[in-house]
C-alpha cells in the first residue's frame, strides 16, 4: 500500500498545540512563573497520538500524556483508556505539589512506595457492573484473566508472582491474595482484595503478610515489602489511627469499577489547593 502523504509538518503540529497551551494558561504561567509545557522536541509517536494530545486544554496535563506514552509504548487504545481512566488527575490527588510539578516534567517516577498510589483504582476492564454481587475469588480470578490491563492499571515495573500464595508458620496457613514484584522499586508488592468496608483487622492481616516476606523472602539488597489493600469503601481516619505514623510500606486504596467522571476529579483537585 502506497504511504499517504498528510502533508502536515511537525512544525504545524507545534503551532497548534502552542496555541492550544496559551489559551489554557493559568496568568501566573504568562507571567513566566511556570512552564508553559510545550511538546517534546522529537516527534516519536504516531500522528493520531499529537492529534488525541492536541485535545488535552491543559498543558501539563497534556505534557504528562506524551512523557508517559513515550515511556510506555502506549498504543492509541492503551492511551485513551488512559486517559479516559482519568490517569493524570488521579495521580495529582495522591501527590504533594512537588510531586505535581513532577508529573508533567517526567511524568510518573517511582521512587518510593507511595508513587505507585492512583485515587482511586479503576477496574473498568474487568467487565463487572458496578453493583453487581461477586465475591472475592470472582473478583480475584477477573484480575487474573486480565493481569496484564490489571498491572498497566497498578503503573509500571510490575511482574507477576503468584496468586493465593501460601505462608506457613507455626502450622498455620495463609494466603495472600495477589504477590507481584516491581523492578524499578525492587521490591515485592502483596496485594488483597476486600469486597466491603475496610477494618482494623484487614489492616493488621497485611501487615503481617508484609512482615513475614521482609524477614524471610526478600533478599538482603531488595527494598521493603509494599502491601496494597483494594477495598470497596474506606475510611482515612482508620486507616491513620490503625497504621503507625511513619507508615511507608501499607497502603490502602479503593477501587471502582466504573471510568471515574473527569470533572468531579477536577473539583478536588482545586479543593486540594496543590
Amino acid at each position: 500500500m502506497d504511504k499517504i502523504d498528510l502533508k502536515i509538518q511537525p512544525s504545524e503540529i507545534h503551532s497548534a498545540i502552542s496555541n492550544n497551551s496559551n489559551d489554557s494558561l493559568t496568568s501566573n504561567q504568562r507571567d513566566g512563573s511556570d512552564s508553559d509545557c510545550q511538546l517534546l522536541p522529537d516527534f516519536r509517536l504516531s500522528w493520531s497520538h499529537y492529534v488525541k494530545l492536541m485535545r488535552i486544554n491543559n498543558p501539563e496535563e497534556r505534557r504528562f500524556y506524551e512523557i508517559e506514552c513515550l515511556n510506555n509504548n502506549w498504543s492509541l487504545r492503551e492511551f485513551e483508556r488512559q486517559f479516559n481512566s482519568s490517569l493524570y488527575e488521579r495521580l495529582v490527588l495522591s501527590r504533594d505539589k512537588a510531586k505535581v510539578w513532577e508529573l508533567s516534567e517526567k511524568g510518573q517516577i517511582l521512587e518510593n512506595p507511595k508513587d505507585v498510589i492512583k485515587d482511586p483504582i479503576v477496574l473498568e476492564f474487568l467487565g463487572l457492573p458496578e453493583l453487581a454481587s461477586f465475591s472475592e475469588t470472582e473478583l480475584e480470578q477477573q484480575i487474573i484473566n486480565k493481569l496484564e490491563n490489571f498491572m498497566l492499571e497498578l503503573g509500571k515495573g510490575f511482574t507477576f508472582v503468584g496468586r493465593q500464595v501460601r505462608i506457613t508458620f507455626d502450622e498455620k496457613h495463609f494466603h495472600i491474595d495477589l504477590v507481584l514484584y516491581n523492578r524499578l522499586l525492587r521490591c515485592f508488592v502483596l496485594i488483597e482484595l476486600k469486597l466491603g468496608e475496610l477494618s482494623p483487622q484487614d489492616l493488621g492481616q497485611l501487615q503481617m503478610y508484609v512482615n513475614y516476606y521482609d524477614r524471610f523472602v526478600k533478599l538482603d539488597d531488595e527494598c521493603k515489602t509494599i502491601g496494597i489493600i483494594l477495598c470497596k469503601l474506606k475510611n482515612d481516619t482508620l486507616v491513620e489511627i490503625t497504621l503507625p505514623e511513619e507508615n511507608t510500606q501499607i497502603f490502602a486504596e479503593q477501587y471502582q469499577m466504573v471510568l471515574p467522571g473527569k470533572e468531579e476529579l477536577r473539583k478536588l483537585i482545586e479543593e486540594k489547593d496543590i
